[in-house]
């Protein structure tokens, strides 16, 4: 290959690439739809949904870091669940008017490859808004991680293994978070890529449980009473370990509730949501 045609070849860098032409999809909002964040070898390119103000009221605005769930198998990546697809408006449009920036992240799914590939890309995605913070005009100083089920896993992952400060707080909408006794031919197992009793190592490190440490950023985990995917034990045990080492967690079993709010009453689905946001709005003052 002649030499002159290398740099041709070579990967598009993200941190470099134009960003698209913003769609405004609601008064007061923009939106920069599947902007590539990294591009992987022998995978698709990753990319992000940026939500973004029209007009910032006093300068940058914090950043959502938005995480959606799937059993890490599935998923898109500007779902918040079922309760709130019909919404009008949408969710994320309700961050931004509340006066934050979403972003909302691909990741590689158990099909593609095996943990810790989402927490790999999930980085990547903080290490892109941060780089690019001042041309997006969002404060990457001031983020919180938020997600729902395998989406919930994946940011506490983030936020338990991220350099210090580099995410304010965790939103945790019932997500796993013990992973080593996953069974065979289980979601978790084709996260993990093996059963946990054939990859002990890599289960305890994909439990946010077992990532707890003195110094993590505080926590608010919301889960349903009744759910019978993700026992609601899960949520409660990961709000007594952060506060074991001193950190704040706040955790609250909504009653009636199986997974993704199936069967919890409006009102309730509804204070899950503006307690998310109040915690977020506490965490980046």
């Amino acid at each position: 290959m002649h030499p002159a045609l290398a740099p041709f070849l070579a990967p598009p860098d993200p941190a470099a690439l134009p960003l698209p032409t913003a769609a405004h999809p609601a008064d007061g909002v923009r939106l920069l739809r599947a902007v590539p964040y990294a591009v992987r070898d022998g995978s698709r390119p990753l990319e992000l949904d940026l939500w973004l103000p029209e007009e910032p009221a006093a300068g940058p605005p914090p950043v959502i870091l938005f995480v959606h769930g799937g059993a890490w198998r599935t998923g898109l990546r500007d779902d918040l669940g079922p309760r709130f697809r019909d919404r009008r408006p949408g969710p994320f449009a309700r961050l931004v008017r509340a006066g934050f920036a979403v972003a909302c992240p691909d990741y590689r799914l158990s099909g593609e490859a095996a943990f810790p590939a989402p927490l790999d890309d999930l980085s990547a995605a903080l290490v892109w808004l941060r780089t690019r913070a001042a041309e997006l005009g969002v404060d990457a100083d001031r983020v919180v991680a938020w997600g729902e089920s395998a989406g919930g896993h994946l940011a506490a992952l983030l936020a338990l293994t991220a350099a210090p400060a580099a995410v304010r707080g965790c939103v945790v909408w019932y997500g796993p978070t013990d992973l080593t006794a996953a069974p065979p031919h289980t979601p978790e197992a084709a996260l993990l890529g093996a059963p946990a009793a054939d990859a002990p190592d890599r289960a305890r490190s994909a439990s946010p449980l077992a990532r707890v440490a003195p110094g993590a950023p505080p926590f608010l985990i919301l889960h349903g009473a009744e759910d019978t995917v993700v026992p609601v034990a899960q949520g409660e045990a990961l709000a007594a370990a952060l506060r074991a080492v001193g950190t704040e967690a706040g955790f609250r079993a909504v009653p009636g509730a199986d997974h993704l709010w199936a069967g919890a009453a409006e009102q309730d689905v509804e204070d899950c949501f503006t307690a998310s946001l109040d915690f977020v709005r506490d965490r980046t003052r």
